[in-house]
């Protein structure tokens, strides 16, 4: 799978890709990553790639003609091309669309910086757009990655052991269960007896609860979801 990224700051993206399990994807074959710079297809003679805001504002916002330029390239080479921009003012990009965006041959990448990019190359190339959270960073360049990161997880042998993907976070919409290891005693606490026994019946049954009583107390909102669903399935 190919992976683009767009952004002022290659430095900042690269380098994430140089270690662990990403690395290794990109050594196997699995996923490929480069970063385009938008400077490159400036048509001004210093690079610039921001203007002032029309209608007055403070700050800049990065203009239309080196991201035209730049992402006109890309439809161009490959149409499939999805692109997405991680934007504060749009929905929250959550596990399902990790899992449904693995699918993807080719995801493009578009960070922003200053106070952002120009409406209209978002109305024109955006195939989606997503928020992390609701917080403010510097740039889109950590949104992309978080992004990429998660995709990347649920490509078929990007992981060492693709089970493990079936108890992470937010699979059935919970948080996941309390993991331990070794030593069974660590500072006076010591490991949930249940979990050293080997039956892996209950050790399921403790570790369904104990990811409910998580959620529950973390996040009420997907806590709450579950327990609808299952009082809608019961009727």
């Amino acid at each position: 799978m190919q992976f683009s990224f767009v952004t002022l700051f290659p430095e900042l993206v690269l380098p994430y890709f140089q270690a662990s399990i990403l690395k290794r994807a990109v050594d196997s074959g699995l996923i490929d990553v480069c970063a385009l710079n938008p400077r490159e297809f400036s048509n001004d003679r210093h690079g610039k790639v921001d203007r002032y805001q029309a209608g007055g504002g403070a700050g800049q916002v990065m203009s239309v003609q080196p991201l035209d330029s730049l992402l006109s390239k890309i439809k161009t080479k490959d149409k499939e091309a999805y692109i997405i921009f991680p934007l504060p003012a749009a929905k929250p990009f959550k596990q399902i669309d990790a899992k449904r965006l693995a699918k993807k041959e080719h995801i493009v990448f578009v960070s922003g910086r200053y106070e952002g990019i120009d409406e209209r190359i978002i109305e024109k190339y955006a195939d989606e757009v997503f928020s992390i959270g609701d917080f403010i960073l510097t740039g889109g360049e950590l949104p992309s990655v978080t992004m990429c990161d998660a995709i990347s997880r649920n490509i078929p042998g990007v992981l060492g052991n693709a089970d493990s993907l079936d108890v992470e976070s937010f699979e059935d919409s919970l948080l996941e269960a309390p993991a331990f290891t070794k030593p069974n005693i660590f500072d006076k606490s010591s490991i949930i007896k249940e979990y050293l026994k080997g039956n892996h019946g209950k050790i399921h049954a403790l570790k369904r609860e104990l990811s409910l009583q998580k959620t529950k107390y973390f996040r009420p909102d997907l806590y709450n979801k579950v327990n609808s669903k299952h009082l809608e399935e019961k009727k």
